[in-house]
């Protein structure tokens, strides 16, 4: 059992899907040794089947106080195969080559990127960034039969011990959100660590701080001036993905508000672009009242009025979107 738990909240109408935080997060832990197809963090495009394909139908999670069963991606058809191109014929070789792959691929992350839903002029998406939730109830945890998977006590992330580990994969099953990998080469598994290294000097996770949007928020659940206390249990504006899984993440997202259809005659409608009940199927029942709020808050400052909650949202000051108490108890 954890005494704190540590929390990001990520505002879904600030990201602009420019991979940022990826990169962040792949030049600092995955760019080497059987993880090129490793994305810890990632953004996606919804509607979409994301990255591994068709993470959602996968499996795991919990029913009840039962894991469910899981599947396990695979690497070619789920994945995707990291792929090399002809960089040289294209940059270097006399008339107009454009840039591919020199093998045939099956799938990718991005693979999906901007293709969306619905029909022209109604056709609609948002961008959806994803790595390990750092779970209440951890189903990884739960299916480790090494018991190599733990939660820090001190803030609630969850890390695999690599001594412990011997690569069966259940863990990767077991998590319904598949943001747990298989590494070939070291032959274990890992995954999403919430960059503790820099947690532990009072720094941001590096796709947090580097992210150019101002979307993310980091702070403890029970720090009541934080962001995370805030929009979770305060407004009530920051929902979790898929909460039926029964794992209680503690990565929030606040939905993302859309532009309204068009009639036959090109005129507005008032209905949203992206469909409730799509939303509802990644947030739960509370998306409704999340974006009622949200709306009702930038009606008032559209009026010049003043909005606790839009003042949050916009961060002003970047450090403040970030509250993380040092060991020695500051807060930087």
């Amino acid at each position: 059992m954890s005494t704190r738990q540590l929390a990001m909240v990520i505002d879904l109408n600030k990201c602009i899907g420019c991979q940022t935080c990826t990169l962040a997060c792949k030049s600092q832990w995955t760019d080497r040794g059987g993880r090129e197809f490793m994305y810890w963090n990632h953004v996606e495009t919804k509607p979409g089947k994301g990255y591994p394909r068709d993470w959602e139908a996968a499996g795991g999670g919990w029913e009840g106080d039962s894991l469910k069963p899981g599947k396990l991606p695979r690497l070619a058809e789920d994945y995707g195969v990291p792929a090399d191109f002809n960089y040289e014929a294209a940059l270097f070789e006399p008339g107009d080559q454009p840039l591919r792959p020199l093998d045939a691929m099956q799938w990718g992350p991005n693979w999906e990127e901007d293709q969306g839903a619905g029909e022209f002029p109604n056709g609609y998406f948002f961008y959806l960034p994803r790595l390990c939730n750092h779970c209440t109830k951890p189903a990884c945890l739960a299916a480790c039969p090494r018991q190599a998977i733990y939660k820090r006590e001190q803030d609630g992330i969850v890390l695999i011990d690599q001594e412990r580990c011997r690569g069966y994969r259940y863990c990767v099953a077991a998590c319904p959100y598949k943001k747990i990998y298989f590494n070939p080469l070291a032959g274990k598994s890992e995954k999403c660590i919430f960059c503790y290294p820099r947690v532990e000097k009072g720094i941001p996770q590096a796709c947090a701080y580097q992210c150019v949007g101002r979307a993310r928020h980091v702070s403890y659940l029970d720090d009541i001036e934080g962001a995370a206390h805030q929009l979770v249990n305060v407004w009530k504006v920051a929902l979790p993905l898929h909460a039926e899984y029964g794992t209680q993440p503690n990565v929030y997202y606040v939905p993302p508000l859309s532009p309204p259809t068009f009639d036959a005659d090109g005129k507005p409608t008032g209905q949203p672009r992206i469909p409730d009940d799509y939303l509802q199927q990644l947030f739960g029942p509370g998306v409704e009242s999340a974006l009622a709020t949200l709306q009702q808050e930038i009606d008032k400052k559209t009026r010049g009025e003043s909005s606790p909650l839009m003042d949050l949202l916009i961060a002003y000051r970047h450090g403040d979107m970030f509250r993380l108490s040092r060991p020695d108890g500051v807060t930087p």
